[in-house]
């Protein structure tokens, strides 16, 4: 993996960002509206929001992408950083790509001055929690959700 590229996401990442960005939705099996996709990607990009992204590349082939977002906590009066998306495509599982995307998102909350990174994924998703499990704790709570319309 010494050929593996991490660094942020530029607003010139546009066109390879967006088939793995789509591959990450249809892996949950969810759909958003082009007008979601298009304030995400510049929410991400724009340098005005308390969050932004990493890709990891080969050869300039973009192979991942992690979203994060710095938010405030109750719990602490440093921020925490929500990595909110981990995306790598198929042949990259496995190569180390998806840990090599934490750790650049574990380096800049870091820099942050964050106290803690925290994300979650879906109990059915094993092949992530194989890697999750080696290079983080399990919090024990579950989350809930409500929509509001």
């Amino acid at each position: 993996m010494s050929d593996l590229v991490i660094r942020p996401l530029a607003a010139t990442d546009r066109a390879a960002w967006e088939p793995l960005w789509q591959g990450y939705l249809t892996f949950y099996k969810a759909s958003l509206s082009p007008d979601i996709t298009d304030a995400t990607f510049a929410r991400l990009t724009g340098g005005a929001e308390p969050m932004g992204g990493f890709v990891a590349e080969r050869g300039g082939v973009m192979l991942g992408i992690v979203h994060w977002v710095v938010h405030r906590s109750t719990w602490n009066v440093k921020d925490i950083c929500y990595l909110q998306d981990l995306f790598t495509v198929e042949a990259a599982r496995g190569t180390g790509a998806g840990r090599a995307l934490i750790e650049a998102v574990r380096q800049m909350a870091k820099a942050k001055g964050c106290f803690r990174v925290y994300w979650q994924t879906h109990e059915s998703n094993l092949q992530a929690q194989a890697l999750y499990d080696k290079i983080a704790e399990k919090s024990g709570f579950i989350v809930y959700r409500q929509g509001l319309g």
